[in-house]
């Protein structure tokens, strides 16, 4: 999907707000759901997101919940302690809700460089666990685990400067629901 034309940050994030509506509205034309008694084709979401910068998850959220908002979506939060853990969240949310599931999921957190070889395995292993889940359960993920090297770039990524131009939070969102579109109109 293309950026669009050059817009200020809130007007950026009006027109990915109506592209995300756009797309889900073209995939609820050609999506099976109306056949399948579904009445409500707004998407219901998760937002899995890792406490362990408060801060940075505050303003994460802050981002998603603003695109999902904008997008007609309901969601349903779930918090973590920490990156590592958002894949088997997701994993059990997902199997608890076989009723009523989820459309898309938004995963949040933030990895920081440290001294230590544990950053790698945190960024790693979250990343491959949420790929894991995506391809094997062909789950709708956006992925706004930011794996930084120093809080400032943290900071950086999860502002709500310009409309939330550089949030990786409303990035994610996006994404999900960009995700959720493609399986609609795949039929799947």
């Amino acid at each position: 999907m293309a950026l669009g034309p050059r817009l200020r940050g809130d007007e950026r994030m009006g027109y990915h707000a109506a592209k995300a509506r756009d797309i889900l509205n073209m995939a609820k034309k050609t999506s099976g759901a109306a056949k399948r008694g579904k009445q409500d084709n707004k998407p219901r979401m998760l937002i899995v997101e890792a406490r362990f910068y408060e801060h940075i998850a505050d303003a994460l959220l802050a981002g998603a919940s603003r695109v999902l908002d904008e997008a007609g979506a309901s969601y349903e939060r779930i918090s973590v302690p920490g990156a590592l853990e958002i894949p088997a969240a997701i994993a059990m949310a997902v199997a608890a809700a076989k009723r009523k599931p989820y459309d898309g999921v938004v995963a949040l957190g933030c990895v920081i460089q440290g001294e230590t070889y544990h950053f790698e395995l945190v960024s790693n292993e979250s990343a491959r666990g949420l790929m894991d889940l995506a391809v094997q359960q062909q789950l709708a993920i956006g992925n706004g685990i930011l794996t930084v090297d120093n809080e400032a770039q943290a900071l950086a990524r999860s502002t709500a400067d310009n409309g939330f131009k550089r949030n990786k939070g409303a990035s994610a969102a996006r994404a999900a629901l960009a995700m959720v579109a493609l399986k609609r109109k795949l039929g799947s």
